[in-house]
């Protein structure tokens, strides 16, 4: 009898323990239904998309003769451009009136022009200098500068500043007769776009400015 208890008990514990040790269907219902709550709560997970930049529709490549009265040269620039003369004041005294601006607004672009006779008070020497004074202020941000001396057939001397990367102009550049006239014009983008962005544009522009620097003339 006693033998017959203890395998009995034995028996019991064995099935207690097998139905202890496996989980209620309920228990696995109710945790499958958790997961799935957790995960529809879950903000999704966004892979933001490379930023796009708007086409550029470029103009035909034609060009005007500037030959202002008011300047003391000649050259060709873009047909799509716009000349607007400087008539502001600096200093309180009025700026020569050979100072002018070639607006591109397509391009959200300018190139600041300005003429200053050469003087005791404005040497060459001193004019020159400080075409490369702000050139080299650019050197901080600027990945790449190349100096190109300018020297044409119609006299024209002077030096470009090729500029790459950050930089407030990416081209700038001085003409002179190294005796009575200098020249000065830089590139300007009134706009935040990065270089990368910009360097289509810049290209198309850079064209244009040699054309303007080929074509450049000092009126006999």
């Amino acid at each position: 009898m006693n033998a017959f208890i203890f395998a009995y008990h034995n028996q019991h514990m064995k099935k207690d323990k097998f139905i202890s040790a496996t989980p209620p269907l309920t228990l696995i219902l109710g945790l499958f239904i958790v997961c799935l709550f957790t995960q529809s709560c879950e903000e999704p997970i966004y892979t933001p998309k490379p930023r796009g930049y708007p086409k550029v529709v470029y103009p035909e490549k034609k060009y005007e003769k500037f030959e202002e009265d008011y300047c003391a040269f000649t050259f060709e620039y873009p047909a799509y451009a716009r000349i607007d003369q400087d008539t502001s004041y600096f200093d309180g005294r009025s700026k020569h009136a050979c100072w002018f601006d070639i607006s591109m607004d397509q391009f959200a672009a300018k190139i600041h022009c300005s003429y200053v006779p050469i003087t005791k008070e404005h040497t060459f020497e001193k004019l020159r200098d400080d075409a490369f004074t702000m050139a080299n202020e650019h050197i901080v941000k600027a990945n790449y500068i190349d100096e190109i001396p300018v020297n044409t057939k119609a006299g024209v001397k002077g030096m470009a500043f090729d500029l790459e990367g950050p930089v407030a102009s990416p081209f700038m550049f001085y003409l002179t007769d190294e005796a009575e006239h200098y020249f000065r014009g830089a590139l300007y983008f009134n706009t935040r776009s990065n270089p990368d962005s910009l360097a289509p544009v810049i290209k198309f522009v850079k064209e244009d400015l040699g054309q303007l620097i080929a074509t450049f003339k000092w009126n006999d």
